[in-house]
C-alpha cells in the first residue's frame, strides 16, 4: 500500500464514518501512525441521505473528502480500498489493493441494507445505504414522472405509486420529503399531471412508526406524515416484489414501479473471525470495545455489539454512539 514504516506503533482504522474519524482525530497527537481505508475516499453524512434522494440537497452537501480532513495530520495515511479479509493471528488486512500490518486494528465499517432473507424482494428495490444510492433513487422518481406523462391512467398509477418499506427513522423521513415534494415542488413541474394520485404509503409490520423511540414521538410522527397526505400501512408485511406488483404476506397485491427498502441494516462483517465474536450482524465487543476472542482487535459504531444493564441487545445504531466510543 505504499505506507512508509516507522517507529510508532500502527493503528488501521477500517472505515471513514462518524466512529472512524472521531478516532482518528483523537489520535491527532498522540504517538502513533494512523492508517485508514476506506472504499470510499470521502465521509458522508448519512442521515441526510434521504434529502439528496429528494432533490432537497445536492450530494456535495453531505460528502466532504476524507484527506482534507487530515490534510494537517502528521503519520495519517489514507488508502481506497475494499477489504476482503482479516488475519488476526498475524495482524494483517487484506485488501483489493494489497495487505497491510497493524499494531492495532479498529473496525468502523457500519451497516448496509438488510432484505432479512427475503429472496423474493431483494434483487429490485431501490436502497439507500450511499451517495449514489440516494442518486439513483432521485433519478428514478424523476425518470416515474416522466413515463407517467406518456401512460394511460393504469399504468400512470404505478409510475407515481411509493411504497416505502419500514417505519423507522429512514422510512419516516423520506415519506415526509416525498410528501413535501407532492405539496409543493411537483405539481409546478408536472402541471400536465394530477399529482394528486401520486400516492406515498409508508409500511410497517409493527403496530407503530419509530417503534424504539418514545410513544409521544411516535404519536407525533404519525400525526404528521397522515396531516402530509402519507398513508401509512401498519400491521402490514411484503412477502415478494416483482419490479411491477407489491405482494403483502395477507394476500393484498397492488401495482408499482417502485418499492423503497428502508426496513433495517445489518453490519458489515468482515470474514476472518471466529463465529464466537459474532452476533446477529455485529462484532461482539466489551466495555472498551474489545472484540471478543481477539487481542488487539476493535469494533465501534454501529457494527459492534456493545451489550449494556440497559441496552440488552447492544448500543443503538446510531451516530452519537459512533462518535462516542470514537472518542473513547
Amino acid at each position: 500500500m505504499n505506507v512508509p514504516n516507522n517507529e510508532y506503533k500502527r493503528v488501521v482504522i477500517i472505515g471513514g464514518g462518524f466512529g472512524g474519524l472521531h478516532l482518528a482525530k483523537g489520535l491527532r497527537k498522540k504517538d502513533f501512525q494512523v492508517v485508514m481505508l476506506d472504499k470510499n475516499n470521502y465521509h458522508t453524512f448519512q442521515p441526510l441521505l434521504y434529502q439528496v434522494a429528494t432533490s432537497g440537497l445536492e450530494p456535495d452537501s453531505i460528502a466532504y473528502p476524507i484527506r482534507k480532513i487530515f490534510k494537517n495530520q502528521p503519520r495519517f495515511h489514507f488508502r481506497m480500498a475494499t477489504v476482503e479479509r482479516i488475519d488476526t493471528a498475524a495482524n494483517i488486512v487484506e485488501t483489493n489493493i494489497g495487505t497491510i500490518s497493524y499494531d492495532y486494528l479498529v473496525i468502523a465499517t457500519g451497516t448496509t441494507t438488510n432484505f432479512f432473507g427475503m429472496k423474493g424482494v431483494e434483487k429490485y428495490p431501490m436502497t439507500m445505504k450511499t451517495v449514489s444510492e440516494s442518486l439513483d433513487l432521485r433519478s428514478l422518481i424523476l425518470q416515474n414522472f416522466e413515463k407517467a406523462l406518456l401512460a394511460n391512467e393504469e399504468e400512470q398509477e404505478s409510475y407515481m405509486n411509493f411504497p416505502i418499506v419500514g417505519g423507522g427513522p429512514t422510512g419516516v423521513e423520506l415519506a415526509g420529503a416525498l410528501a413535501e415534494l407532492k405539496n409543493h415542488i411537483l405539481p409546478a413541474d408536472y402541471p400536465d399531471l394530477d399529482i394528486k394520485r401520486m400516492k406515498i404509503h409508508l409500511i410497517e409490520m409493527q403496530d407503530e412508526v419509530l417503534k424504539p423511540m418514545s410513544d409521544k414521538a411516535s404519536e407525533k410522527a404519525l400525526k404528521y406524515l397522515i396531516e402530509l397526505g402519507v398513508d401509512v400501512m401498519l400491521n402490514k408485511s411484503v412477502a415478494s416484489f416483482d419490479g411491477e406488483q407489491l405482494v403483502f404476506k395477507s394476500g393484498e397485491v397492488f401495482k408499482s414501479k417502485t418499492l423503497i427498502w428502508a426496513a433495517g441494516v445489518r453490519g458489515n462483517i468482515i470474514d476472518g473471525f471466529p463465529e464466537s465474536s459474532i452476533d446477529r450482524g455485529r462484532y461482539v465487543v466489551d466495555r472498551t470495545s474489545k472484540v471478543k476472542d481477539t487481542e488487539n482487535v476493535y469494533a465501534i459504531g454501529d457494527i459492534g455489539k456493545m451489550i449494556t444493564p440497559l441496552f440488552e441487545n447492544g448500543l443503538p445504531q446510531v451516530a452519537p454512539v459512533a462518535n462516542q466510543q470514537g472518542d473513547f
